[in-house]
């Protein structure tokens, strides 16, 4: 059976970059990988084993073009008003609270969407349902 432990994201600014992901959903730094021409570093919190691993391309000084084909991130959160109002105090900017109610019917989800300091979104679910 596979596992998923990981997903890659290359960044501009390290220093940056782990700032936001510890301000934002409490990950810290789990290993840094130093290499000649990039570093690894893989972040993670307590909740889970899975990682966002940030590969930052040294001498990069240019924004990266995150195309039409990345989705997102997505974490599961125990009180979505509560960490909307966080992030939002922290200066994060999340974008607003939605429930999605697929046809009309019953919320299924609910949401909102907030982006890192180098665009890539990020979905922080209420925990319910498949969510967890």
């Amino acid at each position: 059976m596979a596992k998923a432990i990981h997903s890659m994201i290359r960044v501009l600014e390290e220093a940056r970059s782990v700032a936001f992901y510890d301000t934002a959903f409490g990950l810290k730094v789990e290993t840094r990988l130093d290499f000649e021409s990039f570093t690894l570093v893989y972040l993670r919190n307590p909740e889970a084993d899975f990682e966002v691993e940030l590969t930052v391309n040294k001498g990069r000084t240019e924004p990266y073009d995150l195309g039409d084909g990345y989705g997102h991130l997505a974490f599961v959160v125990d009180d979505l008003e509560a960490e909307h109002a966080r992030l939002s105090e922290a200066g994060l900017e999340p974008r607003k609270l939605v429930s999605f109610a697929p046809d009309g019917g019953e919320p299924i989800a609910r949401f909102f969407f907030i982006a890192d300091p180098d665009g890539y979104q990020i979905e922080v679910l209420q925990k319910a349902g498949r969510y967890r």
